[in-house]
């Protein structure tokens, strides 16, 4: 079976700095794709900032209308898939922003067509959610699967959070998210993180395979299937802690800020040395309160 060339999409809404926007067809089942490409591999791994899931929207929002196309393809530039988001642009203060205004999952899980996740190398913090919260999510053999946001202290929230143990198993999504391991493409397909895995030189054709078995079905029908297995996600918040009572001031805290900082300056994060500052603090009042209570009142005798 044959494929067309990959077309640029171009023109004034679809003039992008940080991703690709491409489509293809089929010779002869004649549906077509979309590939939406984070396109930063040189110096940042295809790291994410408002700017990269703004152009993703209108790329999505394209593909999403266009009756011509059956599936999207999410992939990322050079070596690796890609490493979440920017930390450098995080330490100013923007990753509520990015979280609450625009979490990148969100397009996934209001896509009408069916998302494949084509990986390669690292696929870390923000880029594994949006990979797992893709229907389906080919690996090359050479991709690292985890998350990394307690390492530098960038926490999420959300929907795509819990979401993850309906993809692993809750004690395996607990383990990824709090323990920030990275997993070979291997174990990610034995644990159902990935649908297969695939030599590094094949991933293109086996994406391509997969998709010539979705372009043989009714696109309609992909489309009622997909929005039935995505409405499981209605039963969790959109946005959950960090947008609450709990941090809601998360990204104005020392230990929210610590991260991004140690990161950007090379260094190992101090977190327990800010909850020990905190901690003498805490003895400081105690003490203070024990002592105030021991005094004797004055009798009020002259």
């Amino acid at each position: 079976m044959s494929w067309t060339e990959w077309k640029r999409i171009e023109g004034e809404a679809f003039t992008f700095d940080e991703i690709v926007y491409e489509k293809k067809s089929h010779a002869e089942l004649e549906g077509g794709i979309a590939r939406v490409t984070i396109d930063k591999p040189t110096k940042k791994y295809n790291t994410m900032t408002l700017h990269t899931v703004d152009e993703m929207f209108r790329a999505f929002y394209d593909a999403n209308h266009d009756p011509a196309i059956g599936v999207i393809i999410v992939a990322g530039a050079g070596k690796h898939f890609g490493t979440g988001g920017d930390v450098e642009w995080e330490k100013w203060g923007l990753r509520e922003a990015f979280y609450n205004r625009y979490p990148h999952n969100r397009l996934l899980r209001l896509s009408r067509k069916p998302i494949i996740a084509q990986v390669q190398g690292y696929c870390l913090g923000g880029h594994n959610h949006m990979a797992y919260c893709c229907d389906f999510t080919i690996a090359a053999d050479n991709a690292k699967f985890g998350q990394v946001g307690p390492r530098v202290s960038s926490p999420a929230d959300g929907f795509f959070v819990p979401y993850l143990t309906k993809v692993i198993g809750a004690k395996r999504a607990r383990e990824m998210w709090m323990l920030c391991r990275r997993y070979t493409a291997e174990q990610s397909y034995e644990m159902g993180l990935v649908n297969k895995v695939v030599p590094l030189e094949e991933l293109e054709q086996a994406v391509d395979d997969w998709c010539e078995e979705l372009l043989q079905a009714s696109p309609g029908c992909l489309e009622v299937l997909k929005a039935a297995f995505d409405q499981e996600m209605d039963g969790y918040a959109e946005m959950g802690v960090l947008s609450s009572q709990y941090y809601p001031d998360w990204f104005d805290m020392p230990e929210g800020q610590e991260g991004a900082a140690a990161f950007t300056e090379r260094r190992k994060p101090a977190y327990w040395s800010i909850r020990q500052r905190e901690h003498e603090v805490r003895e400081q009042v105690l003490a203070d309160h024990a002592q105030k209570k021991s005094t004797p009142k004055p009798t009020g005798d002259s």
